[in-house]
């Protein structure tokens, strides 16, 4: 049952002294209940995680994407259609107006805003609970648990907005001139409230407020299903991520050793590519890939999401240089592990872990997608009618993504050889495949990395390269002294970016990196190869807010201008220009 907490009640409301209408007006006219107990605070937080889904904007906006209508490189080009209008605003790096649903900026903003809300009404109840001193100690120790839960579920949706909606973190100085989110502490209680927005820095005050108090408290005692909430391992998890991208590696190490929690992650890691053969669905591939049962994940969230949709044939998809730079391309191991397609007679290089479980569109034509992400499971209202609603699963916090997170750490530490044994483990996971599967590896080491990431190799086709290594400007992005991106520590970097790249593909979180390490992105569009550059430190970095919120009063997001507006927008006070 679906609990709201009552905040407030109607004022001035006349009770008629008639006994016949006095049991009527006793009733609540509705489905909605007093929190009154730990419990009723515990389901309530299973309205506590965003349904909605941010991949597809994101993802749209990042360099794993590219435009099949518009000419490659030997002037071939697809007349496919666009799933939707906002995937076009968004690939253009434009403000997204034309659509509010579950997979567009509005429904990131609502689904963040409700799951805050949800968090919040808890908290308020659940700290008077606690002042109140009328609990008995097995309910107190359970509603600490509460509570660790709603902080960190409060924490991790401000984070979520601050990096769609946000500029890049940029030290505690820097982030002072920037807008931040709204940060929701308190249940609303009254109509149109206004919100100001605050600075970044405040934003990510506040975040690391609400997840350390939320790491204290956790526990993974109360869960039916733990992995669909923030428990001790995915909270971890959050905090090595939260540290990464602020840049504070010390702790950033902490957090992906306590998320670990002592075992080796060699144990942990997933195993779909030994089991691959097995599956034959692509629905298999995702719930085999997002199952509880695997020890790799550690936290999951179910999203109301067509997402995985766009990947199978539409306009924008996974092809040309953007496949070639993540699931179907080189590494410094599988580099001359080579492949052939059978209709193209195109020749080139492939982790062999993905043989099997990528899909193609067009008979890879119109790009090629990684199952075990792009994985939708339709929940039927009517079989007959053959309607329901689609649903995509997010791995939201795992083994690997803090893997990674912790040999940045490592890196930045000065730990190379540390941060090149988490690089290994990443790749040697990949290594375990079925049984009679043979391939030439090379070794993982210094050396290696060190040549793969000297250049950007490409081929006959895209002799320029295929855009793996990126020109980083992280330490422009946000200045951390000490912990400098020296040319020694460059090509780690390079591979770390590159892996992340790979292991979070069609799920969003490459934008995050791209804002993070002040990556470039050129987007061509359309037949005549329209050229959509999102520069470093772009205002476009952060998302516009959506159109109904600004429409309520609150200040958009800057904007560059052109010299055929700047006249008229210069006076609005809401736009900048880029240098």
């Amino acid at each position: 049952m679906k609990l709201r907490y009552i905040a407030s009640f109607a004022a001035g409301v006349a009770l008629m002294s008639l006994s016949s209408c006095s049991d009527f007006l006793d009733k609540v006219p509705d489905t909605r209940v007093e929190l009154e107990t730990v419990e009723q605070l515990r389901e309530l937080l299973n309205n506590g995680y965003t349904q909605y889904n941010y991949s597809t904007p994101c993802e749209l906006s990042t360099d794993n994407v590219i435009d099949n209508n518009a000419p490659d490189p030997n002037g071939v080009r697809f007349n496919l259609a666009s799933y939707s209008a906002t995937d076009e605003q968004a690939f253009r790096f434009e403000d997204v107006d034309m659509g509010m649903g579950s997979d567009t900026p509005s429904g990131i903003w609502e689904g963040c805003y409700h799951a805050i809300a949800c968090a919040n009404a808890v908290l308020e109840r659940g700290l008077e609970m606690n002042e109140e001193g009328k609990l008995s100690s097995a309910d107190m120790k359970k509603l600490q648990a509460v509570l660790g839960e709603a902080y960190l579920i409060r924490a991790y949706h401000h984070f979520l907005l601050a990096q769609v909606f946000c500029m890049p973190y940029r030290g505690e100085e820097l982030s002072k001139s920037y807008q931040g989110i709204p940060y929701i502490l308190k249940p609303e209680t009254s109509v149109k409230p206004h919100y100001e927005r605050g600075t970044l820095a405040e934003t990510y005050e506040l975040i690391e407020k609400d997840l350390q108090l939320g790491l204290k408290l956790v526990s993974d005692d109360y869960y039916e299903v733990p992995k669909y909430h923030f428990n001790k391992a995915a909270a971890n998890a959050f905090a090595a991520r939260f540290y990464v991208f602020t840049r504070r590696y010390k702790e950033a190490l902490q957090y992906a050793d306590a998320a670990f929690n002592g075992s080796d992650p060699r144990t942990m890691v997933s195993d779909i590519w030994a089991n691959r053969g097995s599956m034959y669905y692509i629905s298999d591939i995702g719930r085999y890939y997002t199952s509880m049962k695997r020890k790799n994940v550690f936290m999951n969230i179910s999203t109301h999401s067509t997402s995985s949709r766009r990947t199978h044939g539409y306009r924008f998809t996974t092809n040309r240089d953007a496949r070639r730079s993540t699931i179907q391309g080189p590494g410094p191991s599988w580099e001359n592990i080579r492949w052939s397609n059978s209709k193209t007679k195109e020749t080139f290089s492939m982790h062999p872990c993905f043989n099997g479980l990528c899909g193609t569109a067009g008979q890879a034509e119109y790009g090629t997608y990684f199952g075990g992400i792009s994985s939708e499971q339709f929940e039927y209202a009517d079989k007959i009618a053959g309607i329901g609603y689609a649903h995509v699963v997010r791995m939201e916090f795992w083994v690997e993504e803090t893997l990674l997170c912790r040999a940045e750490a490592k890196l930045f530490l000065g730990d190379i050889d540390g941060c090149l044994e988490d690089l290994t483990i990443w790749d040697d996971a990949r290594r375990e495949l079925g049984a009679g599967e043979s391939y030439n590896f090379k070794e993982m080491n210094r050396a290696l990395i060190e040549k793969f990431y000297a250049t950007d190799k490409g081929d006959e086709k895209y002799p320029q390269g295929f855009g793996i290594v990126k020109p980083i400007r992280m330490d422009e992005v946000c200045p951390a002294p000490g912990y400098e991106l020296t040319a020694e520590k460059e090509p780690y970097m390079q591979c770390i970016q590159h892996f992340r790249r790979i292991e979070t593909i069609h799920n969003g979180m490459r934008f995050f990196d791209i804002k993070r390490l002040g990556l470039e992105v050129t987007h061509n569009f359309g037949r005549f190869n329209t050229a959509y550059k999102l520069g470093f430190l772009d205002p476009r970095y952060a998302m516009q807010i959506p159109s109904e919120v600004i429409s309520a009063g609150m200040d958009a997001n800057a904007r560059p201008i052109t010299e055929k507006d700047e006249s008229t927008v210069e006076a609005s006070g809401t736009y900048v220009l880029i240098k």
